[in-house]
């Protein structure tokens, strides 16, 4: 089992920052693969990115590379996702998911472990 909550999210003008923060709690979070999720109003939930056991492998989604980062503390049971350059689009609720088979990926229904979500809102 893995619970997992999600903070940071908040109103942020186009152009700014933000950091998100997944918290899990579980003894499977070393050995799952994360990922960040996002859905927004009136939109199928979507991919953003996902990182390896390990930490050593991510992937991003076309939308947000090189604007997003994930990364992961084993020790702390924690993820994030760091989120530069926002842009409106980004807006939307945005989900931690952990895959305790260690794979991960791109496809949501991989993922068997889901937060509740926290809300990103991004003004012009």
């Amino acid at each position: 089992q893995v619970q997992l909550v999600e903070s940071g999210g908040g109103l942020v003008q186009a152009g700014g920052s933000l950091r998100l923060s997944c918290a899990a709690s579980g003894r499977s979070f070393s050995t799952s693969g994360m990922g960040w999720f996002r859905q927004a109003p009136g939109e199928e939930r979507e991919f953003v990115a996902c990182m390896s056991v390990s930490g050593r492998s991510t992937y991003y989604a076309d939308s947000v590379k090189g604007r997003f980062t994930i990364f992961r503390d084993n020790a702390k049971n924690t993820v994030h996702l760091q989120m530069n350059s926002l842009k409106l689009e980004d807006t939307g609720v945005y989900y931690c998911a952990a895959d305790p088979t260690g794979y991960g990926g791109t496809d949501s229904v991989r993922y068997r472990y889901w937060g509740q979500g926290t809300l990103v809102t991004v003004s012009s």
